[in-house]
């Protein structure tokens, strides 16, 4: 495995995400911001969990296509239009993360944003993998 995830006893207990994670691997895979755009380029979801839903299986299919897996991500940012819906509906966000990604989880910052690229959409993933 590439990645150590590190939590130091002297910060706040991580929740959904690492505070640090240093890499081993030979291979970086830089995956570029994802929304709930479906294959048809249409928005998928009405709502901030399944437009997150939507934009993580997007970032995990990139991966995948890239020769990694969850396991390997070692940053996310998430770009959110409404960072206090963020924050309101994170153990659902969890919920879905653990459910795609599980439990191995990289450094992570969300980003409050004014609008993305779709004036629809309401998050945007993008990551950092390092594979061996």
């Amino acid at each position: 495995m590439p990645l150590h995830r590190l939590n130091p006893a002297e910060l706040s207990p991580p929740t959904g995400f690492s505070h640090a994670v240093t890499a081993t691997g030979s291979r970086l895979v830089f995956l570029a911001g994802q929304t709930s755009l479906g294959a048809d380029g249409k928005i998928v979801g009405a709502t901030l969990p399944e437009q997150f839903e939507q934009a993580l299986a997007n970032l995990l299919t990139a991966l995948r296509h890239a020769g990694g897996t969850p396991a390997d991500l070692a940053r996310v940012t998430v770009y959110a239009t409404d960072v206090a819906d963020y924050r309101a509906q994170a153990g659902e966000l969890g919920r879905i993360w653990r459910r795609l990604a599980g439990r191995d989880y990289p450094a992570m910052a969300v980003i409050g944003a004014v609008r993305l690229w779709d004036e629809e959409c309401r998050v945007e993933l993008e990551g950092v993998a390092v594979l061996d």
